[in-house]
């Protein structure tokens, strides 16, 4: 792998998934998927954020992230690795940690 770090973005909302009643909520799921993929790959190869899709004030990249999740009815949160989705709603382990290999860790 490259000196580069993987960029993991979650975008969630306060509000639970109206799909995903039971689940974790998404600020839960993104603290989650660090402390999950720090114990499996370390915490070194990779940046963390999460963005609140209800805060007003957004980078153009998160607007149009924001756009979509409303356009195409994506269920958050949602999981981005270097800006492709990679999870949306319940995040599976399996499908994340198979996306961070296809990257070279």
């Amino acid at each position: 792998m490259s000196n580069n770090k993987l960029s993991i973005t979650v975008y969630g909302k306060e509000q639970i998934c109206a799909s995903c009643v039971g689940a974790p909520g998404s600020w839960d799921t993104y603290e989650w998927l660090q402390a999950a993929i720090g114990r499996k790959f370390g915490s070194e190869k990779f940046t963390y954020e999460y963005i609140d899709i209800d805060e007003t004030k957004h980078l153009n990249q998160h607007k149009q992230i924001i756009e979509r999740i409303e356009a195409e009815d994506l269920f958050y949160p949602l999981v981005l690795l270097n800006g492709d989705v990679i999870a949306e709603g319940v995040p599976h382990l399996k499908d994340i940690y198979n996306a961070i290999k296809s990257h070279g860790v």
